[in-house]
């Protein structure tokens, strides 16, 4: 299980998924000290490391804690967002994992964000080709100095099928997969066939507002959605050919393709999320459906957990 933060690993291992990996530095004294007591409890604990100053601390940490900890090399794949700058400076940094005293050289990992929503297909597969190659050499040059890395994490939701053929990765941190978004369905697969996932997490809304024509307005605005993206899809619930825009903080705008379409008042329109992460941190529950059936209520956990 990939943790992007702190907060989220201590929901994950705390709850007893073993093997969780923290994805991004932890850096700080107050949160080293958080990571030392989830490095108790939670089962095979990893942690992301990008600098040698960094390792220093979490080495010196886990020798006062009296627990080795799990650490993974983290190089730049370009994103330029976290990750060992070079590739020299990537193995300078696994060489110092295994020399230090308390921690554990568990593996190398670089994430290629910035290719997961390339449109077209072939640009994407070419520009994750390019990217990777710093973490390939990255795991040659370990290999001709007898650190070949047990794990390579990387890859996602975006080029999981490139990056199987590509035969990098030990492990992909796929995620989306799992609930989809528009900016995913957006994304081309190879050979332009339909993804092999299928949209699975909607806000629903209610009509509150029919006043005019061309338009209804619904209770779904800036606070029920990832601003970071594309606009909310469609769903149900709207005549066919029928385009979200945001109406304000609390409001959605629901135009219509024909004059003469309504929605009435109470009506319930479901809405495709544009970005899935994000739009799930500002929402306390799943509430999960077979049909029209509610099966369940979960909450999330790691809400606002950073």
């Amino acid at each position: 299980i990939g943790a992007a933060t702190l907060g989220e690993a201590e929901i994950m291992g705390g709850a007893g998924i073993p093997g969780v990996l923290v994805t991004s530095p932890v850096i700080g004294d107050n949160k080293i000290d958080a990571l030392m007591v989830l490095n108790q409890r939670a089962n095979g604990l990893m942690q992301t490391v990008d600098s040698l100053e960094n390792l220093r601390k979490l080495d010196a940490a886990a020798g006062q804690a009296g627990k080795v900890l799990n650490v993974v090399a983290d190089v730049d794949v370009g994103l330029h967002r976290t990750g060992a700058a070079s590739v020299a400076e990537a193995v300078a940094l696994v060489q110092a994992m295994v020399a230090a005293k308390n921690v554990n050289y568990s593996g190398v990992q670089g994430y290629a964000g910035q290719i997961m929503h390339i449109e077209d297909f072939a640009e994407r597969r070419a520009t994750n080709i390019a990217h990777t190659k710093p973490l390939n050499d990255t795991c040659a040059e370990l290999a001709e100095l007898n650190l070949t890395p047990a794990l390579v994490s990387g890859a996602g939701t975006g080029t999981y099928d490139i990056d199987a053929e590509l035969g990098v990765m030990t492990e992909m941190q796929t995620g989306s997969y799992v609930v989809m978004d528009v900016e995913y369905r957006d994304v081309h697969c190879n050979g332009n066939r339909d993804w092999l996932f299928e949209p699975a997490l909607f806000v629903r809304a209610t009509v509150v507002s029919a006043n005019h024509n061309g338009h209804a307005t619904i209770d779904a605005g800036l606070k029920c959605f990832a601003t970071d993206g594309p606009l909310p899809g469609l769903a149900a619930g709207a005549p066919i050919g029928s385009s979200y825009s945001f109406f304000g903080d609390e409001h959605g705008r629901i135009a219509f393709a024909q004059a003469n379409e309504r929605l009435a008042l109470g009506d319930a329109v479901e809405c495709i999320v544009p970005h899935c992460d994000p739009t799930i941190n500002l929402h306390d529950f799943y509430h999960c459906v077979r049909g029209d059936i509610l099966v369940d209520i979960w909450p999330v956990d790691a809400r606002g957990l950073h």
